[in-house]
């Protein structure tokens, strides 16, 4: 077994490549990721605005597109759903195989709505109606106004993966959005069984910037709690996860065939040289997660990473932690919010970039 197949059959940790090209998909390398253990694909803005621009494989696609009338937007709508398409089918049978826990492919709305709830929800659905397989996953931001879109998405019996989420207390908003979604689901009939749903915790951005903070403290009391805080938050957002996932309102869904929002590791490379190349992998290890890598941290976990569960140790001391951040300054829902900011507007560039680049794609001559 591979490293990445280990993870799973082993400590019920589910890894999804975070990256997605048509390469990919034309020359047989996404089916040979998931031979060897890969069980999920996610991509964002950035990784479509890559493989878009970065290519000429879209160039036949997109001539046609404006041949027959597609303005700009829709033409790259329709590429975006012709590779998630494809990605789906190659996923398909890691769904149907595995009582449909994993085997997903998620796709993110456009960033420019993620502070517009009527305008994600309709965007979700629009979605969920061009591609109409199961094992998809519409990704919504976790922004205050994709929290209530979360909540009205899974109470029609969507399927959401909840991306840029950097901060407990908003993470705490998530997970009701998600219980509430599927009390009212199956308050009207639905099967909540048919539902899926992943909470995209964001990891060393955290540490990237409480570290920023830290340093413009410039405290030893300050410096000395550099490169800790990313790995101690996502320990405690598992202990939020298990808590909530125990209750009795939990249990009442779960009788009705509901299955748990499984929080997911993403931004798992490292930001910082000094750091060991597979230390986020090595240190948020255990049951009922996702893992979202890219190609190089796969690499690189199979070369020399270690496996143990360790996502539910030192929880006490992550804790105290908090406490000694906090204690130094450095508020934790501020870097939440200011993380969530910058990845909205990240978004939205690569977003607009590539719009401009197919724009100026089509005028040429």
């Amino acid at each position: 077994m591979t490293k990445i197949e280990r993870l799973y059959g082993y400590c019920g940790q589910s890894p999804w490549l975070d990256n997605l090209t048509r390469a990919s998909l034309r020359d047989g390398t996404l089916a040979r990721m998931v031979a060897d253990g890969i069980r999920g694909v996610t991509a964002n803005p950035t990784i479509f605005a890559r493989s878009i621009t970065g290519s000429h494989d879209y160039e036949e696609q997109f001539s046609a597109l404006m041949a027959a009338g597609k303005s700009v937007d829709e033409a790259y709508w329709e590429m975006v759903i012709s590779d998630a398409s494809e990605a789906l089918t190659v996923l398909r049978p890691v769904f149907d195989g595995g009582d449909c826990i994993d085997g997903f492919v998620s796709v993110e709305v456009s960033p420019e709505l993620a502070h517009d709830t009527p305008a994600t929800i309709a965007a979700a659905r629009w979605l969920r109606r061009r591609i109409d397989q199961p094992n998809l996953l519409v990704k919504i931001p976790a922004t205050a106004e994709g929290v209530t879109a979360v909540e009205t998405l899974t109470g029609e019996g969507s399927s959401v993966n909840v991306t840029l989420l950097f901060s407990l207390s908003r993470y705490a908003e998530i997970i009701e959005a998600y219980l509430s979604g599927l009390e009212k689901f199956t308050a009207n009939g639905g099967d909540p069984s048919t539902v899926s749903s992943v909470a995209s915790f964001f990891v060393s951005r955290v540490d990237t910037e409480v570290d920023h903070r830290l340093e413009a403290l410039g405290t030893d009391e300050a410096l000395a709690l550099r490169g800790q805080a990313a790995i101690a938050q996502a320990k405690l957002a598992y202990r939020l996860f298990t808590e909530q996932f125990a209750t009795g309102r939990w249990h009442r869904l779960a009788g009705l065939g509901a299955d748990i929002q499984r929080p997911l590791w993403a931004s798992m490379s490292t930001k910082n040289p000094k750091d060991r190349d597979t230390r986020y992998v090595e240190e948020l290890i255990g049951p009922d997660t996702v893992a979202t890598l890219p190609e190089a941290t796969i690499a690189a976990f199979e070369d020399h990473g270690t496996m143990a569960r360790t996502v539910d140790t030192g929880v006490p001391q992550a804790a105290e932690l908090m406490l000694r951040l906090a204690a130094v300054g450095i508020d934790m829902t501020a870097v939440g919010r200011a993380l969530e900011d910058n990845g909205i507007a990240s978004f939205d560039k690569a977003y607009q970039d590539v719009l401009a680049n197919l724009t100026n794609l089509a005028a040429a001559p």
